[in-house]
């Protein structure tokens, strides 16, 4: 066995035509990130690795988004589609740099791992000139096969030009492949196009290898590991076996889900100990949750934090921004946006909490709204440790409410409150002896007899 350490990675992120989006196929997401994050985050990191990401015409956003990940990304452009080795050497910059390795993947396969890039690479540190990712399909059909003679590979066979016997094979190929870095530019440029359409297929590499005198290698995978998406179909099956790994990583590491099919998480979701998720929550990206914290049932969370032993909901909202303290609570139907609550904040009930600073251990009654619109800009609300803000309370932004302040319920309030003041704005009430007999007489007509 040999030292390998530089390796080079060309991931193909190629438009799909069946997706029926103006969103690029790699950049529809699986567990609130692109099937691009995903594969990026898989591929093989750090000191003599070098990325290339191969993209179709006018794929800008995908270059962005694959720099954006890796900021050591180079970009190719395959401006015809010619098959997948002509796309393999748009890059061809990049290969002819003649790392020890060059790994080949799919900007479309979210659930492939890090483990399975790794195996990929022990065979050519033992002598093979090429490895294959295989997988035992359900349904072969569709599937290029895995042609095996004497435990060897010795050619992939697309479906179309598969005899009968070769179709009953249910060993296929998922595309992804590993060449020994220094003979790949030999082997691709000796692929030549296999149809009338001019068209060069990777899988030719095999044949091209074992005519070298070279050795071509099988590893295996699940058939779920190497799921391509070509349709939204196939984007929603990809989602529910992603879900379904996180939901079993969350609870192995002790997160207690109940009802856990009920329950969504996103890729980069954080745990702390003793979390408890009910049924029926949405966790969006850029979440943490910490010790002992509680989710209600029918909480939607995106991009927010929640300190240690907080309860959230249930129907609670917590929307980009939100810092939720320790201790805190977020109670029914209360939604937040860009706020920051610290320890021990109490928003029970029906509330709306935006743009704002929210002092420990304050009270936030029902029907509490901050306005923080005016209509062209957003407002900030600061309300000071210890203050009570009474039930049904509007606080126009921007305002201040002391520490220890208290509002009275009802209060449109547009002035800031000092600290430990008691501010109370309300219409005076007035009592109309009776008024409401009079009222029902005028709309029915009728005269009400007085009783006794």
């Amino acid at each position: 066995m040999t030292d390998r350490t530089s390796l080079t990675v060309v991931l193909a992120a190629g438009e799909g035509t069946r997706m029926r989006s103006s969103l690029p196929k790699v950049l529809h997401p699986v567990a609130g990130q692109p099937l691009l994050a995903h594969v990026l985050e898989a591929a093989p990191h750090g000191a003599g690795t070098s990325l290339a990401v191969v993209i179709g015409p006018d794929h800008t956003a995908v270059a962005a988004e694959a720099r954006r990940l890796r900021p050591d990304a180079a970009t190719f452009v395959q401006r015809e589609r010619l098959g997948t080795a002509h796309a393999l050497l748009a890059a061809r910059e990049a290969i002819a740099r003649g790392a020890d390795d060059l790994l080949v993947a799919f900007g479309d396969t979210p659930l492939i791992s890090a483990e399975t890039f790794a195996r990929m690479r022990a065979p050519l540190a033992k002598g093979a000139a090429l490895t294959v990712l295989g997988f035992r399909a359900a349904d072969p059909t569709g599937y290029g096969r895995l042609l095996m003679e004497g435990g060897k590979l010795v050619a992939i066979r697309e479906q179309a030009d598969a005899s009968p016997e070769e179709r009953k094979v249910t060993l296929c190929n998922a595309g992804v492949m590993a060449f020994d870095g220094r003979k790949a530019l030999e082997v691709l440029d000796r692929i030549g196009n296999a149809n009338s359409k001019g068209e060069y297929y990777l899988v030719d590499a095999v044949t091209i290898v074992r005519n070298m005198g070279l050795e071509a290698v099988v590893i295996e995978t699940s058939e779920d590991e190497v799921r391509g998406i070509n349709t939204k179909a196939q984007l929603a099956e990809a989602e529910s076996v992603m879900q379904a790994r996180l939901r079993k990583a969350a609870m192995d590491a002790g997160v207690t889900l109940i009802a856990p099919e009920t329950i969504f998480l996103a890729a980069d979701t954080k745990f702390g100990r003793d979390v408890t998720i009910e049924p029926f929550v949405f966790i969006g990206p850029g979440v943490s949750i910490a010790d002992g914290a509680v989710i209600h049932s029918f909480s939607h969370i995106v991009q927010a934090s929640i300190g240690k032993n907080a309860s959230v909901g249930p129907y609670a909202r917590l929307r980009p921004g939100t810092s939720l303290g320790d201790g805190s609570r977020i109670g029914n139907f209360v939604e937040t946006k860009a706020a920051t609550l610290e320890a021990g904040v109490k928003v029970n009930h029906l509330s709306y909490i935006g743009d704002a600073h929210v002092g420990a251990n304050s009270n936030i009654g029902a029907g509490t709204i901050t306005c923080n619109y005016d209509g062209f800009s957003k407002h900030k609300t600061t309300i000071g440790a210890g203050a009570f803000v009474g039930t049904n309370s509007s606080l126009v932004a921007p305002v201040k409410i002391g520490a220890g302040a208290y509002i009275g319920s009802g209060s449109v309030i547009t002035k800031d409150v000092p600290d430990d003041a008691m501010a109370v704005e309300r219409s005076p009430q007035t009592n109309r002896e009776n008024g409401a007999v009079r009222y029902r007489e005028l709309k029915t007509g009728k005269r009400v007899p007085k009783e006794g």
